[in-house]
């Protein structure tokens, strides 16, 4: 998907090798409509560069640093050594799904009868508020289109949009797992522990799972499935402490373990 402007100094940006020439390589910017940059032959490699086209060849897709812009002058400087393979992957990834975005809106566009000149406003809009269009949709999916229309997109495409990232992500989940140890030498101390455990079992919001299994008198382990770490953690907390509870509240004991531990 085409940005308009110009990228800042230090982005990372997706680039395809155009032309290499003994003093450096000239390359089209993917994201930016093809506007030209060039990588110095001292910004291709670490140390001294004999050949540079050991290093870079044209039509090669590669991921540059971006040193200066002189819109003025349209020239751009890049860097190819200033890229090291966790930023390469990552904003390659990011490509990837910018192109997955392009397609989606497009249909939305097609969708809601959204005219040329109303979709450049809206992926406008993405880029101004979240960086790119592809996190819009992460956005619907797990905020649904309420969160769109309060940044000015219109109800209608906010709906589609929501229901394209619905149709073609997945929510991102987290499992983590925390043990307790509950006794109760009351008569009944069975069926304390099993409301204990019934009451550890319930789960807040349809995006949570909680699971309680029985690990070895007298541990249980206790697993959530949660959108994200913080919410896991809690949901792990209040699920041990309602059991713990019970249990105490009745004369027996409880104790809660994040991780396996062995106890001496």
């Amino acid at each position: 998907m085409e940005r308009i402007g110009w990228p800042e100094e230090g982005d990372f940006v997706v680039c395809s090798v155009k032309k290499v020439t003994d003093f450096g390589a000239f390359v089209g910017l993917d994201e930016y409509g093809g506007k030209e940059g060039l990588i110095h032959i001292s910004e291709v490699a670490s140390g001294w560069v004999k050949y540079i086209k050991d290093h870079v060849r044209e039509g090669q897709k590669i991921v540059c640093k971006v040193l200066f812009v002189d819109p003025d002058k349209q020239h751009i400087d890049l860097s190819l050594k200033d890229v090291n393979e966790h930023q390469r992957r990552e904003k390659i990834q990011e490509w990837k799904n910018e192109q997955k975005a392009e397609k989606w809106i497009q249909y939305v566009a097609e969708t809601t009868k959204t005219d040329k000149a109303g979709l450049d406003k809206l992926t406008n809009l993405f880029y101004d508020k979240y960086g790119n269009v592809y996190s819009a949709f992460e956005i619907a999916l797990l905020s649904g289109d309420s969160a769109l229309i309060k940044i000015g997109v219109s109800a209608d495409v906010a709906k589609m949009i929501t229901q394209v990232a619905n149709e073609n992500l997945k929510k991102p989940q987290v499992d983590i797992s925390g043990y307790v140890d509950l006794t109760c030498p009351n008569p009944d101390g069975i069926e304390v522990i099993r409301k204990a455990l019934i009451k550890a079992n319930e789960a807040d919001g349809d995006d949570i799972k909680v699971e309680v299994s029985y690990v070895g008198a007298p541990r249980y382990r206790i697993h959530i499935i949660a959108p994200d770490y913080k919410k896991a953690e809690n949901i792990l907390k209040k699920s041990s402490d309602s059991a713990i509870k019970i249990v105490q509240k009745a004369g027996g004991t409880g104790e809660f373990f994040r991780h396996k531990e062995q106890k001496t």
